[in-house]
């Protein structure tokens, strides 16, 4: 009996080893999907992180360069760009703009809920982007349509519109916007269509650059076809309108 109650514990403790050894297999085929997930999370930290910084910076430094922007110049060459601050851009020009793309683009927080709401009455055969929709896309991301896209554009669009001015957002947009094959911004545009600096831009001329948006390889500002002419009307009217209904009040000077 004795030697019976001597062997018990010993037995036990067998048990226990094998128990524990049992135990620490799925923890050592694990470590390493955990060690995979903790890096992709701080992966994920970092971009998020670095964009966030990104959007700081550019509320006081102007940006160099788009992915869209480096993409053209690429298959082309070079591009044709030049910044230009939106106190040498004539007022007019900016009106235009925001007629063209967004005529409540001062009464929206980055998305226009009516514009949305009528367009998925329509069945969604056309786009509902607001201006800072397309400051983001054009500045942060790239422009093939995709749902990763549109999801971060949804993502960073309240940000900018939370960080920078209204006006800010209207200058970058008139900045790096295309308005021909490998011609950005403006400036670039107004001397390659009229001749002329962004800042003598005359009505007719801005809305004839905003008509051509945003299909500009399509459009031409300088042999306008009847819809760009049609457009540069409405858009010249539109200009008048906002400008008279305080609706540009909050990007004029």
């Amino acid at each position: 009996m004795n030697e019976l109650a001597g062997l018990r514990p010993v037995r036990k403790r067998k048990a226990k080893k094998k128990s524990i050894k049992a135990q620490k297999k799925p923890a050592l085929l694990l470590r390493p999907f955990l060690w995979l997930w903790k890096w992709f999370l701080r992966g994920v930290f970092g971009v998020v992180a670095l964009t966030l910084a990104v959007i700081f910076l550019y509320n006081f430094v102007n940006p160099p360069t788009t992915i869209y922007m480096n993409q053209e110049a690429r298959r082309l060459g070079g591009i044709k760009h030049q910044w230009v601050s939106i106190d040498d851009i004539a007022p007019v020009m900016a009106r235009s703009l925001v007629a063209a793309e967004d005529a409540n683009y001062c009464l929206h927080w980055g998305f226009d809920m009516d514009a949305i709401r009528q367009v998925i009455a329509e069945g969604g055969n056309r786009g509902a982007s607001t201006i800072s929709q397309q400051v983001v896309k054009n500045a942060f991301l790239w422009h093939e349509r995709s749902w990763t896209r549109k999801g971060l554009e949804a993502l960073l669009t309240p940000v900018v519109e939370a960080v920078w001015s209204k006006r800010r957002i209207v200058e970058v947009y008139l900045n790096v916007a295309e308005f021909d094959e490998g011609v950005f911004g403006v400036q670039a545009a107004s001397r390659h269509y009229f001749g002329v600096d962004a800042a003598d831009l005359s009505a007719t001329q801005s809305a004839r650059l905003a008509a051509i948006l945003p299909n500009p390889k399509r459009r031409s500002a300088s042999r306008p076809s009847r819809f760009v002419q049609k457009r540069t009307s409405q858009i010249m009217s539109g200009a008048s309108t906002i400008r008279a209904d305080g609706r540009a009040a909050c990007f004029s000077g």
